[in-house]
């Protein structure tokens, strides 16, 4: 399981929680001036994950100002580029730095710099989101790259390496407990590429990412995107190509670096779906063809032939067999 805590304000006694969560955001983020019209009685809570030195941390707060001063990044300056996906329930959250001033939705995010003055808040409604903070010197950007351009900024979560990064911070947010110790670097570098990712393409900037880092992110970008079009039976390499402006060459070299092939992704995630859908009691009265073909299976013989090589029984036994076994644990 990735390092984790969690903390609730109203586990403290009522004239200590603002207090707390003053100390908190210093110790997670930077010190910075908190104010709140609930700081009478602030009920907020988070859980904290670590993963190598980045810090993940869904949290849910009353309305409440940040200030990041001058004075206090004298005292104190972290180095850290600090992002937040701001979620469903969550007010718009009015972003300031330099010159940039925007209003982030739900579902979209925005980076600051805590080296530089900021300011953040919500007026009338609560805070929801996750953030995210990494070493700003750890970015596999040039140390020339200036981020004025895109701190402050509303960004969107919903396209291009917003929703991928939405999509991995969420996924962690929810199954942390599936990752241990030895998974923390490989994590710690899909942030740190993914973070670099939708700073450069913020700042029009693609061909300041490493190479490394491009691949990287053209490869997470194509597993979302199978992830999302296995419903569609002409889903195929060439499809997948043709769709990221890449040729079928490049794309098998990019997966032959991945120990796999796209042909062998697309079946195997398709057969990954077959089966739960299979094995859920929910869906015991939908015909085994119908889930094949939601699953992208053209033929019924052949997604049956495929599923056998795969599981070693039919798809009509495997689903007697799994239907049987929640009866019997429900009994």
């Amino acid at each position: 399981m990735l390092s984790a805590g969690r903390f609730r304000t109203d586990t403290k006694p009522r004239g200590d929680r603002f207090a707390y969560w003053h100390t908190y955001m210093a110790d997670v983020v930077a010190p910075m001036e908190i104010s709140s019209p609930y700081a009478h009685d602030f009920r907020a809570e988070y859980r904290l994950l670590r993963i190598e030195d980045a810090a993940l941390w869904p949290t849910r707060a009353p309305a409440s100002r940040y200030r990041r001063t001058p004075r206090l990044i004298r005292k104190s300056d972290p180095e850290l580029l600090h992002m937040t996906l701001v979620q469903p329930g969550s007010g718009s959250v009015q972003v300031e730095q330099g010159t940039v001033r925007s209003a982030v939705a739900p579902h979209d995010i925005y980076f600051i710099d805590t080296s530089k003055p900021y300011e953040v808040a919500t007026v009338d409604a609560p805070i929801r989101g996750i953030g995210l903070d990494l070493p700003r010197s750890q970015l596999p950007l040039p140390p020339s790259t200036s981020l004025d351009g895109v701190v402050g900024r509303r960004l969107s979560g919903r396209h291009g390496f917003g929703a991928l990064i939405s999509q991995i911070l969420l996924h962690l947010v929810d199954q942390a407990e599936v990752y241990g110790p030895a998974d923390g670097p490989r994590l710690h570098r899909v942030l740190l590429d993914l973070m670099a990712g939708v700073l450069a393409d913020g700042l029009d900037q693609e061909s300041a990412l490493s190479p490394e880092a491009r691949s990287h992110n053209l490869v997470l970008a194509i597993r979302s995107f199978i992830g999302g079009n296995l419903h569609d039976p002409r889903l195929t390499p060439a499809a997948v190509a043709a769709a990221h402006h890449i040729s079928t060459r490049h794309l098998h070299r990019l997966f032959q670096q991945e120990g796999t092939t796209v042909a062998a992704l697309i079946r195997n995630r398709r057969l990954e779906r077959a089966r739960r859908d299979l094995a859920e009691p929910g869906l015991a009265g939908t015909p085994v063809h119908v889930i094949a073909a939601r699953c992208g299976f053209g033929s019924p013989a052949h997604f049956s032939r495929v599923f056998r090589a795969a599981h070693g029984m039919s798809p009509v036994d495997y689903r007697y067999a799994k239907l049987r076994e929640s009866d019997e644990s429900a009994n």
